[in-house]
């Protein structure tokens, strides 16, 4: 399968490189797309290590959106959550979704606090309903050293959703 990775700002964005890296082993073909707050993070660089790419091609997000079998964004933030149930497209990532028609599969990262925020659960919710696929978020030990639910799911559970979405 063509499958798209979105990582956004989250310090769980280096788990990412680890998704990619097996979605390559499982034979996909993985199209990393960082969010400018997601660069902040883990560079571009990374992922063309890991996919051997030895030099970037400008590719418009409807060429992404029109060749995806999936789009999976691990992690995704609250602010990219929100831009997406709010219909905003205002990088890369967020364009790709608008125009994909695949599946897509979101898998949450962020503080308690904002996972708890009401405005979050409704976009959460809100995008269930128009179909979007999401691996549930995890309690534990957070970046900024609170306990709660937030944490980016374990890749295990990510894969498990992407065989499932991918298997019906």
């Amino acid at each position: 399968m063509n499958i798209v990775v979105g990582v956004t700002g989250s310090v769980a964005a280096y788990k990412a490189a680890e998704l990619v890296s097996r979605l390559k082993d499982l034979g996909h073909a993985v199209f990393p797309v960082l969010t400018p707050e997601g660069e902040k993070f883990i560079t571009q660089l990374t992922f063309d290590a890991l996919l051997q790419k030895r030099e970037q091609k400008a590719i418009a997000h409807i060429d992404y959106a029109s060749n995806a079998d999936l789009v999976v964004i691990a992690p995704a933030s609250a602010n990219t959550i929100g831009k997406i149930a709010g219909g905003i497209a205002d990088n890369l990532l967020t364009s790709i979704i608008m125009a994909a028609t695949c599946p897509k599969i979101i898998a949450p990262a962020m503080n308690t606090g904002m996972w708890d925020n009401p405005i979050v659960q409704a976009n959460i919710t809100k995008l269930k309903e128009l179909g979007y696929h999401f691996v549930e978020a995890e309690d534990g030990t957070l970046a900024c050293g609170l306990v709660g639910k937030g944490r980016l799911a374990r890749l295990e559970n990510i894969l498990a959703k992407i065989d499932e979405v991918t298997n019906k």
